[in-house]
């Protein structure tokens, strides 16, 4: 725990739990003083990475040292933590959980939120993710903006804008904030839209534009000195998004995510804060393929996502104890349906429900707690306790493949963790463990014919699918000084029942471009290794240089090489600043992907390495402050696909950019 007040910026390529000493431009963003303050994971005071300001949430997470991405498009990227999968992952927005509505996992909740309305993610991996629901890989919160009461200035906001030539986006983010003694107001509006990209062949990639709409607004009001009350509500809408790796693209999504919370804190005794919060988010998402004349049959595949959730969280304080309860419940309906038309629209051929009308209710108690043992030395644990209950209204689909499987299904999910830090003069050390279980998905448990184009096959879910279980083990070593810092971290974790699709020997396919059908099914075990070396030093008074390597392995109980799995890849990067010029310069790439897996789709991808530079230039005039960009991503127009790259659509070319912000 510390006593002070918090201002804290940390640059992109370094999210995680490392933090180095870092060189930013003077903001004016005001603070608040709190009393006490528990840093978990990660704070950051604006999303943006050490190359570029107006970045996209994906951009931002993609800096991180344990997230990739799997890409089907220029847009909504599916975040992986610790080389899993979102299903192995929590994804919430300050706690509150956001389900997609797409059968494709083409809209995250990543895709719902905008840079600018965001002051920070918490990635926390494994089990000590497990504060807002079951895990396996771990959490990522996202964190939305919060005006403290009282600011100085009553008025205060941001405009930025910018364009990116290469697939010629536009965009404009902005945002406008009013505080007084007992009231704040924000609102936040933000707008993008791009065309097709073209490759390092200068070939243009088909179906890769997006437009985007996104706002927010944020009333709070302090019921009494401690206390305070506060509503928010997102809107998100995305139409005509392209997806080049899949045969088909998205017409129209749009998303509502609303909360109202209630926050007490105490000057003494045992409770410090109470906070607690009712939710409630609704999404719906229409992925047709209209725009591609070239299928011989035509598929529209609409969902819709409604969750209802309330969490209640409290923090104990005791002398060198500290503990955070959290109490979470939710609901949440998932509907997506499928229907084929021959090109004759009039001619309806097929009707069915994918996800066959699901309920999910989940009600879990977590708890966090830290004990200071010395000045040196902290022990941190903890566990969690979920009770899921699944049930599906049109189980007639589940039967087909399933006979006599039950309408409903209820899982107990129990869940622990420890971890243990040492500080010796300027070295630190940390070892942990954790066990816990996680729920099949909606799509792994009642998925009906979900056409999957990796790997070409239509997927069927099972019901009475086994929970996973994981076994893991963590431990970081680190020295600092002065002028370098140097960081080694490392995880295990060894999954028992993990989860995958196998071809089934009974039905045919439904799409007319798949090979054939695969059923969700438990392996024995697999055995995932992530390794991670982070390092800075500074060179010079104004020059600075940031590394980091990262390696993952993953196998199934055959030994079997698993997919999506990061090869050896490394980042590298040198910032020069003075006064209010600002330089950076980085080369980023990956190693051959020689672990691949051609039973779950994948092939080899080549080596690649990506050179980007960007300056900028800062300007203080009259209460305001500017600040311009100019800067190139992937400079030498490489050519390159990725691992992670869906039917290897190769990546964006040369694209300068440009941006202009202003503060005041």
């Amino acid at each position: 725990m510390m006593k002070k007040k918090i201002s804290i910026a940390f640059f992109g390529l370094f999210l995680g739990i490392h933090v180095s000493a870092q060189h930013t431009h003077t903001q004016s963003d005001s603070t608040k003083h709190l009393k006490e303050v528990k840093i978990t994971a990660i704070a950051k005071k604006k999303i943006e990475t050490d190359m570029k300001m107006a970045v996209s949430v994906d951009e931002f997470l993609a800096s991180s040292e344990n997230i990739s991405f799997i890409k089907r498009g220029a847009y909504a990227w599916e975040p992986l933590l610790n080389n899993m999968s979102t299903e192995r992952s929590t994804l919430t927005i300050d706690g509150m959980h956001v389900f997609g509505a797409c059968t494709d996992k083409m809209d995250p909740v990543t895709s719902y939120v905008e840079s600018n309305d965001l002051s920070g993610i918490n990635i926390t991996s494994g089990q000590e993710g497990n504060m807002h629901g079951a895990t396996v890989a771990g959490s990522i919160d996202l964190k939305r903006k919060s005006i403290p009461f009282g600011m100085e200035r009553k008025w205060s906001g941001a405009y930025q804008s910018g364009f990116e030539f290469n697939n010629r986006q536009f965009f404009n983010l902005s945002n406008l904030s009013y505080s007084t003694e007992r009231f704040t107001a924000d609102g936040r509006v933000s707008f993008r839209k791009a065309g097709n990209y073209r490759d390092g062949k200068n070939d243009e990639v088909n179906h890769s534009q997006y437009n985007k709409f996104n706002t927010s607004l944020g009333l709070a009001y302090k019921t009494g000195d401690l206390s305070s009350v506060r509503v928010d509500a997102i809107y998100d809408k995305a139409k005509d998004v392209g997806f080049p790796a899949l045969p088909m693209d998205l017409w129209l999504s749009r998303a509502i995510i609303t909360s109202a919370s209630y926050k007490q804190l105490f000057d003494e005794g045992l409770l410090r804060v109470w906070d607690s919060k009712v939710y409630f988010n609704a999404i719906e998402h229409y992925m047709d393929d209209t725009t591609r004349p070239e299928n011989l049959v035509h598929m529209d595949m609409p969902g819709w996502s409604t969750t209802y959730g309330l969490l209640s969280r409290v923090h104990l304080k005791k002398d060198s104890y500290s503990s955070e309860i959290q109490a979470n419940a939710y609901e949440n309906l998932s509907i997506a349906e499928m229907t084929m038309y021959p090109q004759n629209r009039s001619k309806k051929t097929m009707f069915a429900y994918s996800w066959p009308w699901v309920m999910t209710r989940f009600a879990g108690l977590s708890m966090n707690n830290t004990w200071d043992i010395s000045e040196r030395s902290r022990l941190n644990f903890g566990g969690s306790l979920g009770w899921n209950y699944n049930r599906s209204k049109y189980v007639e689909f589940n039967w087909i493949f399933h006979p006599a499987t039950p309408q409903e299904k209820s899982r107990i999910l129990p869940g622990l963790h420890a971890s243990y830090r040492l500080e010796i003069d300027q070295f630190a050390f940390s070892v942990g463990t954790g066990y816990g279980h996680r729920a099949p998905s909606v799509s792994e448990g009642y998925g009906y014919y979900i056409y999957n184009s990796f790997d070409r096959y239509d997927y069927i879910g099972n019901p009475d699918l086994k929970n996973e279980i994981s076994y893991e083990g963590n431990a970081s070593a680190g020295f600092r000084n002065e002028r370098m810092g140097v960081e080694a971290k490392v995880n295990y974790f060894y999954i028992q029942n993990y989860i995958v699709g196998r071809i089934l020997s009974l039905g045919s396919p439904m799409n007319y471009q798949s090979v054939g059908v695969k059923g969700y099914t438990s392996l024995d075990h697999a055995r995932l290794f992530n390794l991670s070396l982070n390092a800075n030093y500074d060179i010079l008074r104004h020059l600075h240089w940031k590394g980091m390597l990262s390696y993952a392995r993953a196998t199934d109980d055959k030994k079997g090489n698993l997919p999506f799995i990061r090869p050896l890849s490394y980042q590298t990067s040198l910032y020069f600043m003075h006064r209010k010029l600002g330089v950076w310069t980085s080369v980023n790439g990956d190693f051959e992907q020689q672990k691949y897996s051609p039973e779950y789709g994948e092939d080899q991808t080549p080596a690649y390495m990506i050179w980007n530079i960007s300056g900028d230039y800062t300007l203080n005039f009259k209460g305001y402050q500017a600040v311009l960009q100019i800067g190139a991503e992937n400079l030498f127009n490489t050519y390159y696909s990725t691992y992670a790259d869906w039917g290897n659509i190769p990546r964006m070319g040369r694209n300068i950019f440009t941006t202009l912000k202003i503060n005041f």
